[in-house]
């Protein structure tokens, strides 16, 4: 039952901001001013079912978001709500190709995705968002090869929002994801993205790989992991010409969870980029103690002998 402060038209199932004990307001509950705030989150989220007052309702609710305690739970038990968000997705399908986005239509896709992301971090809301298969409604945006600002701002918030749902640690989200092309879409913007998106891309890669499911689904054909690899390979090359610590620092943990699979440990040997070996990134790493490390595990793993078992062709270089 809703609670008397919520607006009948905004409650499907749980109240906003507060359990069914909690205290009326006045009687020792929260201040005024989180009444305020709920009260405005309330009209807010109302108004995105209105066309007329949408777009100011995106760019408040996405501007004000961290100040919204429980956001997530009002926008996705809120009568059309997320229909009015993935409305705003499909609109700009039309102008991804020829790539046509202005940035008017960037800033407030974006400001959807944003709450989109809201709803993919919260602990109530990921797993039924995952269900819906919502994600797949942002994967047409990580798919385009447009570097233009709108496009790359595009990207990057898309990724923030699969990088929302893989921060927590849950093989049922991985397993989604897996039954998806999250891991071609990455790769793609690892090769053409910003700095910034090709960081998040390789964080979400990183994140899959070390799931346990996600390290076998890589390394079980020799095509996913040389796909894998070889993108790795050419980030390493481009950032011995503008390094990024933040991004290193990512390559370097997928390719150590990489040599944690026997077989993939076994290509690396002769397909580990030269210039993690020889300090290219010495200066780079300086004020990075924990990459220097992973880096330092990667290199004494891969120097060992060969493993026995793979010797007679029991790695990648038979399946190929």
């Amino acid at each position: 039952m809703a609670m008397p402060n919520l607006p009948q038209s905004l409650s499907m199932n749980a109240p906003f901001g507060a359990g069914p004990g909690a205290p009326a307001p006045g009687a020792g509950g929260p201040p005024a001013s989180k009444d305020r705030k709920m009260a405005s989150a309330e009209q807010l989220v109302l108004d995105l079912c209105n066309p007329d007052l949408r777009e100011n309702a995106l760019l408040e609710l996405s501007k004000k978001r961290e100040l919204f305690q429980d956001l997530a739970p009002l926008l996705w038990n809120s009568v059309g709500t997320i229909a009015a968000l993935l409305q705003e997705i499909i609109f700009i399908y039309p102008v991804l190709s020829p790539p046509n986005l202005t940035p008017a239509q960037s800033n407030r896709v974006c400001n959807a995705l944003a709450l989109l992301q809201c709803v993919a971090s919260h602990p109530d809301t990921r797993m039924l968002f995952l269900k819906a298969h919502i994600p797949l409604y942002l994967y047409p945006f990580l798919n385009t090869g447009s570097k233009t600002r709108p496009f790359e701002y595009l990207r990057l918030t898309s990724l923030g929002v699969i990088g929302a749902l893989v921060k927590v640690d849950d093989t049922e989200v991985i397993s989604f994801l897996l039954s998806t092309e999250i891991i071609p879409l990455c790769l793609r913007t690892m090769e053409m993205g910003s700095e910034l998106s090709k960081t998040v891309a390789t964080f979400i890669v990183q994140k899959i790989l070390l799931d346990d499911l996600g390290l076998d689904y890589i390394c079980t054909t020799a095509e996913r992991f040389y796909a894998v690899g070889r993108v790795l390979n050419h980030m390493v090359g481009a950032l011995a010409e503008q390094p990024s610590a933040r991004l290193l620092k990512h390559i370097v943990r997928c390719y150590l969870r990489l040599a944690d699979n026997p077989r993939a440990c076994d290509a690396l040997r002769g397909c580990l980029p030269e210039m993690l070996r020889d300090g290219t990134f010495a200066a780079c790493l300086r004020e990075d103690p924990t990459t220097r490390r992973w880096l330092q595990q990667l290199l004494t793993i891969v120097a060992v002998n060969r493993v026995p078992g793979l010797q007679a062709g029991g790695g990648f270089d038979h399946m190929l």
